[in-house]
């Protein structure tokens, strides 16, 4: 069953761990070892019995002889997936086991059990992308950039962002050790597992008429959470209006074009660029809750895939500035697609670009005012000085940070 394609982000895990996302017709493909087990594979034609021959030599070989038997055959098989995804070289292509399959499916639902932050897997590091708001990972400290280098003792690095999850997600209620790389030192986190249930968005009015969103991340129920804030603000005449996508880490794409759809009128949102150089264009339409009210966009380092589409578009198309700090950077669009074993492939099968034609993979979005939160501030909260200066440019008085170009 087609799933919905993923901006996401980012080579995403929720460290509850979900997964976002995978591919199927690869899996289904005739070349796929799921699908060339010995009943069908002397149907396959010549070329392919000559090139999997030595896949079958090996796999014969191992029954015959290796020592511990019997041999895992599900080990086998998926093992040979995972050998063959890893060939593509692509740090956002990877398999999905049922278990983790049933993951995704929880955190597309907006439930999970696990700590609670998104994670991508770099150079053979677990990187915390983002702590998702109101979850153990956030109440304990984490932050983006933090590096796990064990879980319950167990060394992750240089290990798949697949197998750090289920070495760091588990019941609710149970404790997990972390010990974490931060700025080269290295600190220990015992953290509760929770079930975290929690709405990808939430509004409310500040002082001097200026209407707030926040956005967690992009998933199934965001389109309708959103026309549900965006009615109720909305209806107060706002006089601007602040969107907060820090630390959203993404999600899927049909969603942040109906997110968008809110903020724009007819135009582009997004360029889909495949491999052969065709291109789909994505474009939003008149009608929106919030296409006039002025408005700021707040990004940070946690801003990913999704979020980076929606505030490249709303800048591009001249219809918002952004002010923060620099996004994470991840330009590629996957596919994902169930397996028959439930399990699943997550794929990537294009990259995206801004209406500008920008790809940030290769270029982060940079701010329009750079600044970096205050130490001690909560994000939506306290001290929050990235948004005090969204509230400011909004009034009209200066904006303290650095400006885009001053350096």
């Amino acid at each position: 069953m087609l799933r919905e394609r993923i901006i996401p982000g980012c080579n995403f895990l929720m460290l509850l761990f979900i997964v976002f996302a995978a591919g199927y017709g690869l899996g289904q493909s005739r070349l796929a070892p799921v699908q060339i087990f010995r009943a069908g594979f002397n149907q396959q034609p010549r070329a392919t019995n000559e090139l999997f021959a030595p896949f079958w030599e090996s796999w014969d070989i191992i029954h015959s002889s290796y020592f511990d038997q019997p041999v895992d055959d599900v080990a086998l098989m998926e093992g040979a997936i995972n050998g063959m995804l890893l060939a593509l070289e692509d740090q956002h292509t990877r398999y999905l086991t049922p278990e983790e399959q049933a993951y995704e499916k929880q955190a597309m639902n907006g439930e999970f059990q696990g700590i609670g932050a998104y994670v991508e897997e770099v150079d053979g590091q677990i990187v915390i992308v983002s702590p998702i708001e109101g979850s153990p990972a956030e109440a304990a400290g984490l932050q983006p950039g933090d590096i796990l280098r064990q879980a319950n003792g167990v060394d992750l690095t240089g290990m798949s962002s697949d197998a750090a999850a289920g070495l760091v997600r588990g019941p609710a209620g149970t404790t997990v050790t972390l010990i974490i790389e931060r700025n080269g030192e290295l600190l220990t986190y015992d953290i509760v597992r929770a079930t975290i249930e929690i709405p990808s968005v939430r509004g409310e009015m500040l002082p001097d008429g200026i209407a707030y969103v926040r956005l967690n991340r992009f998933g199934g129920r965001t389109p309708a959470e959103l026309e549900a804030t965006l009615t109720e603000l909305m209806a107060q005449s706002p006089q601007g209006l602040i969107l907060d996508l820090r630390r959203n880490p993404g999600g899927g794409l049909t969603t942040v074009i109906e997110v968008a759809d809110q903020f724009l009128d007819r135009g582009v949102v997004l360029i889909e660029r495949f491999g052969d150089g065709r291109e789909t264009i994505y474009d939003s339409k008149n009608g929106g809750l919030a296409e006039m009210v002025p408005m700021v966009v707040l990004i940070d380092e946690g801003s990913a895939s999704a979020s980076e589409v929606l505030a490249g578009a709303l800048r591009d198309r001249g219809r918002a500035i952004l002010i923060g700090q620099t996004t994470f950077g991840k330009g590629t669009v996957q596919t994902w697609r169930q397996l028959s074993n439930q399990g699943g492939i997550r794929l990537t099968i294009a990259r995206w670009l801004t209406p500008n034609e920008v790809w940030v993979n290769a270029d982060p979005l940079q701010p329009d005012y750079f600044i970096t939160l205050a130490e001690e501030a909560t994000i939506g909260g306290e001290g929050d000085n990235q948004l005090q200066a969204a509230v400011d440019y909004l009034l009209g008085k200066a904006v303290q940070g650095e400006e885009a170009g001053d350096n």
